[in-house]
C-alpha cells in the first residue's frame, strides 16, 4: 500500500496486519517510521509516487516477496485555494501525486495480476470525487479523474479476473488539514476563502467525520467481500452528502452547496 506513513494508510496497514495479512507499507521515508516496524508481518518500502523509477523498483521488490493479492493506492494530499493564485508547480505536483501516481502504480502491477488472472486494486478517492466544494478545483480534478478512470479500468481488467475498487471517504479525523493540505491565497478572494475555511474547520463539522480506523474497515471490507462492486462511499457524512446529490440532482445540489458556504 502507498501513503502508509500516517492517517488512513497507517490505520489500514495495522488493520490488515492484525487480520493476519502480510503487508508491504510504502512511504517516502521509512526511516522515520516508529510504529509499523513493531509488526513482524509489515515490511516497509521506500516509494515516492511522483517518481516513476521508484514506482518500477518498488513494484519489483514487492512482487519478489511473493504473489500480491491487493494493491491499495492511498498516497495523496489536498490542494486548496483560488486557482488564480495556484502556481503551475503546485498544479503539476497535485496531479503527479493524486492521479498519475495511482495510474503508474497500478500499471506497474497489472502484468503480474494478468498472468495470475487474479488481483485487486483499491484506490482512496474522496467524497470530493463525487461532489465538489468551493476552492478545491485542482484537488477535485484529481479525485473525479480517479473515479472515472477506475470505472473505465474495471471494464478492461475484469476480462482477466482483476478487480478495481474505490473507497470514497468523507471527513477523517486525522491531521490531513495541517499535514496533508496545501492552501493558496489571493487577496481578491480573501473574504470568500475565509468563509469556506471557517466551514471546513468548524468543530461541529469535523465531529461528524470518521476515524481513520473506521475508513480502514471499509478498505478491508472492499478487499475481502468478494463483490463485483466498484465504489464504496465511506463514512456517514460522505454517504449523506452523496445521497443528497443523487436525490436533489446536480444543479439543485450545486446551488445548495453555494448557499451553505456563502449564504
Amino acid at each position: 500500500m502507498t501513503g502508509a506513513s500516517s492517517g488512513l494508510g497507517k490505520a489500514a496497514a495495522i488493520l490488515f496486519a492484525d487480520k493476519g495479512w502480510k503487508v508491504i507499507a510504502s512511504m517516502r521515508d521509512p526511516s522515520k517510521e516508529q510504529e509499523l516496524i513493531k509488526y513482524a508481518n509489515i515490511s516497509l518500502l521506500t516509494l515516492d509516487v511522483t517518481n516513476p523509477v521508484e514506482i518500477e523498483q518498488a513494484a519489483k521488490q514487492a512482487l519478489a516477496q511473493g504473489d500480491v493479492a491487493v494493491v491499495f493506492n492511498n498516497a495523496g494530499y489536498g490542494l486548496a485555494g483560488p486557482l488564480e493564485s495556484t502556481t503551475d508547480a503546485q498544479i503539476v505536483r497535485q496531479l503527479d501525486t493524486n492521479l498519475l501516481g495511482v495510474i503508474r502504480v497500478t500499471q506497474a502491477f497489472i502484468p503480474a495480476f494478468r498472468a495470475r488472472k487474479a488481483g485487486l486494486f483499491i484506490t482512496t478517492t474522496s467524497i470530493g470525487g463525487l461532489i465538489t466544494f468551493p476552492f478545491n478545483s485542482v484537488y477535485h480534478a484529481t479525485k473525479w479523474a480517479l473515479e472515472g478512470w477506475s470505472e473505465s479500468m474495471a471494464f478492461e481488467l475484469s476480462k482477466f479476473g482483476i478487480g478495481i475498487k474505490t473507497v470514497s471517504p468523507g471527513g477523517i479525523k486525522t491531521d490531513f488539514m495541517s499535514r496533508s493540505m496545501t492552501l493558496t491565497q489571493h487577496p481578491a478572494y480573501a473574504e470568500h476563502t475565509a468563509k469556506v475555511l471557517a466551514r471546513f474547520t468548524d468543530p461541529a463539522r469535523r465531529a461528524v467525520g470518521s476515524t481513520a480506523e473506521e475508513i480502514a474497515a471499509v478498505v478491508y471490507e472492499a478487499a475481502t467481500d468478494g463483490k463485483d462492486q466498484l465504489r464504496y462511499v465511506a463514512g456517514r457524512d460522505a454517504q449523506g452528502l452523496y445521497a443528497q446529490r443523487k436525490q436533489a440532482g446536480d444543479e439543485q445540489f450545486r446551488k445548495a452547496v453555494d448557499k451553505e458556504f456563502f449564504g
